[in-house]
């Protein structure tokens, strides 16, 4: 049976191509029914359109709070018959509306080695912190700011003439392989 999986993205989109892609050319088991992006005027909005999946967009500054938002958003999740949650540079704080509603279902991708350079600027903080390799992490979101359980790791070295672009680079090709890779196992698996 198809499992229906909401994604939630503020940017440019390159991992909802990615995963889109890899839902068509590998015949997961999954449509992305929705959509789900913050800013009103984000790239990724364009190509979930042109590909024919639903759109909603929630700007948070339109509601009394992040619960009002929220009860939108999951009305939505809902109404499209919503499983799983896939966040893809979604850049927001889920709150309990959402985490209650989707206990072990939401799944975050971030640009490094968890629990090392959580929030906003992963890829920046693990340059300037000099390591010799950083990576992507996969885990299931809860409260806090990246603390959720780990689904999978892949590393990315830090190579002695990388620049920030040029690590960022590396781990946004990691990530768009990797993320489809564990849909994949965790379809397989049952958890999605």
């Amino acid at each position: 049976m198809t499992k229906r999986i909401a994604i939630f993205a503020s940017g440019t989109g390159t991992n909802f191509d990615a995963l889109h892609q890899a839902i068509a050319t590998r015949q997961l088991p999954v449509t992305v029914a929705l959509l789900v992006c913050d800013q009103p005027d984000a790239p990724v909005i364009q190509k979930a359109q042109a590909v024919n999946v639903p759109v909603l967009i929630v700007n948070f500054r339109d509601y009394q709070n992040k619960a009002a938002a929220e009860d939108i958003i999951l009305t939505a999740l809902q109404a499209h018959q919503i499983e799983a949650v896939l966040l893809a540079g979604y850049m927001r704080i889920i709150g309990p509306t959402l985490l209650n509603a989707y206990p072990h279902k939401i799944i975050n991708i971030h640009p490094a080695l968890l629990p090392h350079f959580p929030g906003r600027h992963g890829i920046e903080d693990a340059f300037a912190a000099g390591v010799s390799e950083t990576g992507v992490t996969i885990h299931y979101v809860d409260a806090g700011i990246d603390t959720g359980q780990i689904i999978e790791q892949r590393t990315v070295p830090v190579l002695p003439n990388d620049t920030v672009d040029t690590l960022a680079t590396r781990i946004h090709d990691c990530e768009h392989q990797f993320y489809p890779d564990v849909l994949q196992t965790l379809i397989t698996k049952g958890a999605i």
